[in-house]
């Protein structure tokens, strides 16, 4: 049974999907270092704190994420920054479940760049994905 869109979008759409996890995860850290575009509470960060360690892997990551540049290294480390925030920030608050304990868009980010690490940046990214050999056999 054929798909509703074609199989041949589905590199262009992973694509699409790792820019808009990217520049969201990007929003989030310049939203804690800046307070753009939006502020965050409070008087501003320290940077050597875990919040000011955040805001850096955030942009940093955020950034090489969305444009696909060392897309896997990034996600990697953002996902385990989202793994950290869960089981630091979020499951202290209300336990296991993320919709007790407000974490269901860090769960979202942590699978999501679990996904990038392992399959890579899709189809439209400045990291070429390299062809598999055996496929042009």
């Amino acid at each position: 049974m054929a798909g509703i869109l074609p199989a041949t979008w589905a590199g262009p759409m992973m694509s699409l999907m790792r820019f808009i996890f990217g520049f969201l995860f990007l929003l989030h850290g310049t939203s804690k270092a800046f307070g753009w575009p939006t502020p965050m509470p409070g008087d501003g960060i320290d940077w050597m704190s875990m919040v000011g360690a955040a805001a850096i892997i955030e942009m940093v990551c955020g950034a090489l994420i969305t444009v696909g540049f060392q897309t896997r290294i990034a996600a990697f480390i953002a996902s385990g920054e989202m793994a950290v925030a869960y089981w630091m920030m979020h499951f202290p608050r209300g336990g296991f479940w993320p919709t007790n304990n407000g974490g269901e868009p860090v769960v979202l980010f942590c699978f999501a760049f679990l996904f990038f690490a392992a399959a890579g940046p899709g189809t439209i990214a400045i990291d070429k994905p390299h062809s598999d050999p055996s496929a042009h056999k």
